[in-house]
């Protein structure tokens, strides 16, 4: 799987990957990349199936895990922080499970908790999409009938939308709890680093320093 990828800033700097939600590409990150690039290598690829990368035969997130693991080792970093917003952050969770030696820090902006969601197939919208419509029926049910969550040995920061948010809060930052993880509820939604880009940043910026990332 070849992704097409964005990057920003220096190749010798501290590389930072970050992964779009379902229906996106990288290209949603542009305002947060280049608020990074001064001290970030900054890596955005389209995921599998999304923007100009190619569409596949299966969809699930060990696969988008796998992808990532072949993405870092075409740039050649050997660690990086992961920040990954909804379907992108339990890919990144996932990664971070499998490969933490390859993780320094982890932020994970509105990611589904392993919890059975109950969500809904809607129908597919009319016309042309930037994305391919068959990984939606997959990631759904994966995400209604998740596995459990394992240990994950590296810093995080999870970024909760607060009341406007789809997903359950509570078990947001029940998730939070059970990794020991950093937990910053900014009241955006779902889309936290579209809505309040600033916000988001400086939540960010804020635990790279407290780790020393």
């Amino acid at each position: 799987m070849e992704l097409f990828t964005r990057t920003w800033g220096s190749p010798a700097a501290p590389a930072m990957v970050l992964l779009h939600g379902a229906s996106g590409n990288g290209g949603a990150w542009q305002e947060f990349a280049a608020s990074f690039s001064d001290r970030w290598h900054v890596i955005a690829p389209d995921q599998r199936g999304h923007g100009q990368s190619p569409r596949a035969d299966a969809y699930s997130f060990d696969l988008f895990a796998d992808d990532l693991h072949g993405l870092l080792d075409a740039f050649h970093v050997e660690q990086a922080v992961l920040v990954g917003h909804s379907m992108g952050g339990v890919a990144a969770y996932r990664y971070a499970e499998k490969r933490p030696s390859r993780v320094t820090a982890l932020v994970l902006e509105e990611a589904p908790p392993p919890v059975p969601l109950g969500l809904q197939l809607a129908p597919r919208p009319e016309g042309e999409l930037d994305y391919d419509w068959a990984l939606r029926p997959q990631i759904i049910a994966e995400l209604n009938a998740p596995r459990p969550l394992g240990k994950i040995a590296v810093p995080t920061l999870i970024v909760a939308g607060g009341e406007q948010s789809h997903l359950p809060q509570a078990e947001i930052a029940a998730m939070a709890e059970q990794l020991s993880a950093e937990l910053v509820t900014i009241d955006a939604g779902h889309l936290v680093h579209r809505n309040r880009p600033a916000e988001f940043a400086a939540a960010v910026r804020a635990f790279l320093a407290d780790t020393n990332r």
